[in-house]
């Protein structure tokens, strides 16, 4: 990039999974869109890398994924393993490794004519972003980009997220490890496993990506030495002390208030920036890749003076009413999910390995929503009864093993 100001219709800011798809959509509507990243690719992500049914209908084809997950492994708090198949021979899910879908997502931004910039350094968003009246001036280590309409797609740390004025509900630490699968690899090729945690709605996962196995878990911010703790019993309890450390990593996921600004002025933000994931399992991708595609879309359509923005009044209201139609409906669904998990674990862990298997699988596959089976007055007064039952994180003592292995 030179010195000189460059123009763009719509800047990006941010690579992952929103940003590339922000970038993607709003080129494919005929935008001119600059995609702004700090760091250069391939870098590590800490990520489950898991892709659901929803991430892959979003995507621009086929992703580079590294297994299909036949098989589901459950245990509570370490216990004794319950394993569930796939009702019908196809994948539950797919994994993917973050540096190889990252640089899709952007390669396939770029395919569609947007200008992608990969290792600019920081992005600095003006302090008067929010209500400038002229072009939004981003500054970066390789000169000054103007655009009409600016989305901040860049992770829980945004800076567009702080002009925007993001507002948090929770905060979970989620710790993992890579390790080198060496000759666990095959035992583990089309299995993942998850544990619910000793935490309070924590709970861990061992994923498959082929040559090497990606251990996590995650619980709310606050207890780093007992979620450190609970990563290293995981690790022990799947009999993979022995295996080589190929990462070592943590982040902080951030889960908007339900009132929480999704843009300003003419900034908008996507993914990570503006706490948009699945409350309850804390899954991402999905809601990155979906909000940035509306983003993008709702972005080009103000600037290029078309679609919902014209009579919705900003292109804020236009995306704000885009996300109102399935993710934050499912954003609401999670939460009283998490509610119940937290006090019921028990009982989430024999529902998913036993009777709840067939609608657990329907959800990773996109054939069905949280939102949707919160419809069900069924579901709700399941969920009701799970979550208005004990204190936070308890259990009823009917619901309590005498000894866990049983």
């Amino acid at each position: 990039m030179s010195s000189a100001s460059e123009e763009f219709d719509v800047a990006v800011v941010g690579a992952g999974p929103a940003g590339s798809s922000a970038a993607r959509a709003a080129a494919q509507a005929g935008a001119r869109v600059v995609l702004l990243e700090r760091a250069a690719f391939p870098r590590y992500k800490t990520c489950g890398g898991g892709l659901i049914g929803p991430t892959l209908a979003a995507l621009p084809g086929t992703p580079p994924a590294r297994a299909e997950v036949l098989r589901v492994s459950l245990t509570l708090r370490g216990g004794a393993p319950r394993e569930r198949h796939s009702p019908d021979g196809g994948p539950v899910l797919r994994t993917a490794a973050r540096t190889e879908l990252d640089a899709w997502l952007a390669d396939a931004a770029a395919s569609a004519g947007a200008d992608v910039r990969l290792g600019v350094g920081p992005v600095t968003v003006p302090d008067d972003a929010a209500t400038s009246a002229g072009p939004i001036e981003l500054r970066t280590a390789d000169g000054v980009v103007r655009a009409s309409t600016v989305i901040g797609a860049d992770g829980t740390s945004s800076r567009v997220a702080r002009a925007v004025g993001v507002r948090v509900a929770e905060t979970d630490l989620g710790l993992e490890v890579e390790l080198d699968a060496g000759g666990q690899a095959a035992a583990w090729a089309d299995r993942v496993h998850l544990d619910w945690g000793p935490l309070p709605g924590s709970y861990g996962w061992v994923f498959p990506k082929g040559d090497s196995l990606t251990v996590g878990v995650i619980a709310a911010k606050g207890r780093p030495a007992e979620t450190q703790a609970y990563l290293r019993a995981l690790v022990e309890q799947q009999g993979l002390a022995g295996l080589r450390v190929l990462h070592d990593s943590g982040h902080l996921t951030r889960c908007r208030t339900p009132s929480s600004p999704l843009g300003r002025g003419r900034l908008l933000v996507a993914g990570d920036a503006a706490g948009l994931l699945e409350p309850w399992t804390r899954e991402g991708i999905s809601f990155a890749v979906r909000s940035g595609l509306a983003a993008g879309r709702v972005a080009a359509d103000a600037v290029l003076g078309r679609g919902p923005s014209s009579h919705l009044g900003s292109v804020v209201s236009a995306y704000e009413a885009a996300l109102a139609a399935d993710l934050l409906p499912e954003m609401e669904a999670g939460r009283r999910c998490l509610a119940a998990f937290e006090k019921r674990p028990y009982a989430f862990h024999h529902l998913l390995a036993g009777p709840g298997w067939g609608s657990f699988t329907r959800l990773t596959r996109g054939e069905t929503t949280l939102a949707r089976a919160w419809e069900h007055r069924t579901v709700r007064t399941g969920i009701a009864l799970l979550a208005a039952t004990g204190g936070r994180g308890a259990r009823s003592a009917s619901d309590e093993p005498r000894d866990p292995r049983t």
